[in-house]
């Protein structure tokens, strides 16, 4: 490569010291898609090179810092926890939104008959009838048959509205608008209480607060203290709801959290390439920090990666707004004050966070809104979250021409369509891969039960198979 070869992903986050369970410590790396990459429903750890390396914004080490990190929280010089590694499976749909035409329909006069005056009350009382009962069918069929399940998403209460009007281009408005919803988070890591710091934002009126998994798993993992500090200083005790390590989410309940205003959620499919974009959050430990840039792309396969083999994978939106540790889990704003997507990852020249290359170099990371909200309702439903899987691992080629499979897990709905060991992929859903990070994203932003379209070459010849999506939980 021209550029240099160690440009790596950090976690914008901060842990006060290495964690000795990593002998010798290396950093989760995000890495856009590369060659020789393998990845799949296995596990297993991706080999192909990607093209460019991204890491999360991760915490600088005492001596060796890792090459890249995750834009973690806290300080810089912690290193970030493992993380998962998911098998080939797909995000959860993104649902496309898009309004039908009106239809006019024409309505013509006829000839009607009085009615005696004593027919209007009785009119009056069985429309209110009527309408008491259709709110209650209606009622019944949004929260689902059964009174008893957690309703997710459905059951808490969301800002929905836009709070600032479609032609704002103020920066300042939109400042003053989120920051009072959002949070600065400090969690256990490595047997201290205050080793990691990161941010959030309060998603609902219950006290629900979203931020990013790598920013609490040390604590959740060990039962460790989770602290919430609001915008005006106040701080309090949160608990882990559920977390998915495979999309790098987790949802707290924060204790006095509900009395703060959830911020108002926006559509990362609706953003466009160089719109204005602001991130919030507590960079290098410093709360209430606001950031403004635009989104540099859409649908960015990016992954991260630790020495422990775990890896998360994120169909990311990019963007040159600055975030460095310490902006984990807050988010990334479009200009009418909704949120757009959960800031997360950051690519570094530098092998450690605190050197003069290691911050923010322009090129961020946010895994999209919609995501978020699929996981989040996932959650909420029943404490943990679930991705897709074909059931097939694949990697990489050099050529870069898409992605081969090596195995097919028996039983898994790979194994009963006709996708064989030896086909290489080039496209999922009519979108061509490079390598097996794109196939991994793609087949991510699908959801457990649904059906991918896989476009593979054999002997020369390419042909479409469907395959269906089984579910795991991560």
């Amino acid at each position: 490569m021209s550029e240099r070869d160690d440009q790596e992903p950090q976690r914008p986050d901060g842990h006060s010291e290495q964690p000795s369970a990593w002998d010798p410590p290396n950093p989760e790396q995000v890495q856009l898609p590369g060659p020789e990459q393998a990845s799949g429903d296995a596990a297993e750890q991706p080999t192909e090179p990607a093209p460019e390396s991204s890491s999360w914004p991760a915490p600088e080490a005492p001596e060796e810092a890792p090459e890249a990190t995750r834009p973690y929280p806290g300080t810089f010089g912690q290193p970030d926890p493992t993380w998962p590694q998911p098998e080939v499976t797909p995000e959860p749909a993104q649902p496309a939104f898009g309004l039908a035409s009106p239809v006019p329909v024409r309505s013509e006069a006829t000839p009607t008959s009085r009615l005696p005056g004593w027919t209007w009350p009785l009119v009056s009382v069985l429309a209110l009838v009527l309408g008491i009962a259709g709110g209650a069918v209606g009622g019944a069929l949004v929260a689902g048959g059964d009174s008893n399940d957690n309703a997710g998403v459905l059951q808490v209460q969301r800002r929905t509205a836009p709070p600032l009007d479609a032609d704002n281009r103020s920066i300042a408005a939109v400042s003053a608008t989120v920051l009072p919803s959002t949070v600065q988070i400090i969690a256990e890591y490595n047997g201290k209480a205050q080793g990691a710091t990161g941010s959030g934002f309060v998603f609902d009126k219950q006290g629900h607060v979203i931020t990013n998994n790598h920013v609490v798993a040390e604590a959740a993992g060990d039962n460790g203290p989770i602290e919430v500090i609001d915008h005006d200083g106040r701080h309090m005790t949160a608990t882990v709801v559920g977390r998915s390590g495979v999309y790098d989410i987790a949802v707290l309940e924060v204790k006095g959290a509900e009395t703060l205003p959830p911020v108002a959620i926006g559509s990362a499919d609706q953003m466009h390439v160089g719109e204005t974009v602001v991130a919030f959050g507590s960079p290098l430990g410093l709360s209430a920090t606001v950031t403004s840039g635009i989104v540099s792309a859409v649908n960015r396969p990016v992954t991260t990666s630790g020495d422990g083999g775990d890896s998360s994978y994120i169909n990311a939106v990019q963007t040159d707004a600055a975030i460095n540790p310490g902006n984990s889990g807050g988010p990334l704003v479009n200009l009418q004050g909704q949120v757009i997507g959960v800031n997360s990852a950051i690519a570094s020249l530098g092998s450690s966070p605190t050197s003069d290359e290691g911050g923010n170099i322009g090129v961020g990371f946010a895994i999209p809104i919609e995501q978020v909200e699929v996981t989040t309702d996932q959650i909420l439903r029943t404490g943990e979250a679930k991705y897709p899987v074909i059931g097939a691992n694949v990697q990489g080629t050099a050529k870069q021409d898409g992605a081969r499979v090596e195995s097919i897990s028996g039983g898994s709905p790979a194994s009963k369509s006709d996708l064989k060991v030896g086909d290489l992929i080039v496209k999922v859903d009519g979108k061509p891969v490079t390598g097996s990070i794109d196939v991994v994203v793609a087949v991510r932003a699908h959801q457990p039960g649904e059906k991918v379209t896989l476009t593979v070459r054999r002997d020369g010849k390419e042909r479409e198979i469907t395959v269906g999506l089984a579910a795991k939980t991560g």
